[in-house]
């Protein structure tokens, strides 16, 4: 039988997480204390053993909302996907998330938990008491050649690549330049106000992500300039191990013109190539972005209380924030936005 025990963060720790074949970002040190400190939350680190024998960890966050303990990995509105666990390949991923349970809700003392594993699918969650909804996302596989990969793109979308090519836009790179936040929050802010919303975390998020990640070189940042040298659109992507992410992309619309947006994504999955990365994760399952030859594979996310009015204030607090998105924009929608110089 699995069991679940807390455990703290140490060098060696660390070092015997990385050993795991399904490790990604979501398990770094540098990632969890990104969250921590948007979040104002204590990260809770467990090893998962069978018959004393360590085979595995799991990996949260513990935060308080409504005076309750939360335990996310992750919860809605973080910005992060999929922590859950890390097990060696032999071990039941179902039978973890049900050592799981006692832990979260016991051990920890938490009320809620909800949890996004990579690994997991619908048939894991059956009989353990979890509600759950489909969380897909599309990734692309980065081993076939240049060729291939554009060659499994939509024809518009080869054309706009070429088409940016052709029109002057030109990519810069950089990993830990911070005025790259304020550029990306911009162009973040107009691409809400295209749908009447305003963002939903602020550009201080931002910071801390090229903070803790950049000087640890597991962040790549984008930046598209038109002929002008006008920065027009940008990208922000992590990665470690096999994986580079698509944490978030924004442009001007007056610039769409230009298709800066494919030209990001190409450089993108270009330099994760040549860094060894074989797989690309857009982090969701957007139909926008299946033009880039994108396979969709399942991430069920679920969740359970210990009671159902936990339940219930968990629900009407990501209502509430929805409106208040809303009741925000149409507040500042008279407000000048800011451009580039």
């Amino acid at each position: 039988m699995l069991r679940l025990h807390r455990v703290e963060p140490a060098a060696a720790l660390w070092a015997e997480r990385a050993t795991y074949p399904d490790r990604l970002i979501f398990h770094t040190p540098e990632w969890l204390n990104f969250v921590a400190e948007c979040q104002r939350a204590e990260p809770l680190l467990a090893t998962v053993t069978d018959s004393g024998q360590v085979v595995g960890h799991f990996t949260g966050l513990l935060s308080r909302r409504f005076g309750m303990r939360i335990l996310g990995s992750p919860m809605a509105g973080w910005t992060t996907s999929y922590p859950g666990f890390t097990l060696r390949p032999e071990i039941s991923r179902r039978a973890a998330l049900q050592a799981l349970m006692p832990f979260a809700f016991h051990d920890a003392g938490a009320a809620h938990l909800e949890i996004r594993d990579r690994g997991l699918t619908a048939a894991d969650l059956g009989g353990l008491g979890l509600r759950w909804e489909p969380a897909p996302t599309a990734v692309i596989d980065l081993n076939p050649d240049e060729d291939t990969l554009l060659g499994a793109m939509a024809s518009a979308c080869r054309r706009n690549i070429r088409k940016a090519e052709k029109s002057g836009v030109v990519i810069e790179q950089t990993s830990t330049d911070l005025t790259f936040a304020d550029d990306f929050y911009d162009q973040l802010r107009d691409v809400f106000a295209k749908q009447n919303l305003v963002p939903t975390y602020s550009v201080e998020r931002v910071r801390s992500l090229i903070r803790h990640l950049g000087p640890a070189g597991r962040l790549l940042l984008l930046r598209a300039r038109d002929g002008d040298g006008r920065c027009i659109a940008t990208a922000v992507l992590p990665w470690y191990h096999r994986t580079m992410y698509f944490w978030g992309g924004a442009s001007y619309r007056e610039h769409q013109h230009l298709r800066p947006n494919e030209a990001l994504i190409w450089h993108a999955m270009r330099w994760a190539r040549e860094h060894g990365v074989t797989e690309f994760d857009f982090v969701g399952g957007n139909s926008y972005k299946q033009k880039y030859g994108t396979t969709e594979v399942a991430v069920p996310w679920a969740r359970r209380s210990r009671s159902p009015i936990v339940a219930h204030l968990r629900d009407a607090a990501k209502h509430g924030f929805a409106l208040r998105q809303r009741t925000v924009a149409r507040f500042s929608a008279g407000a000048p936005r800011s451009t580039v110089s």
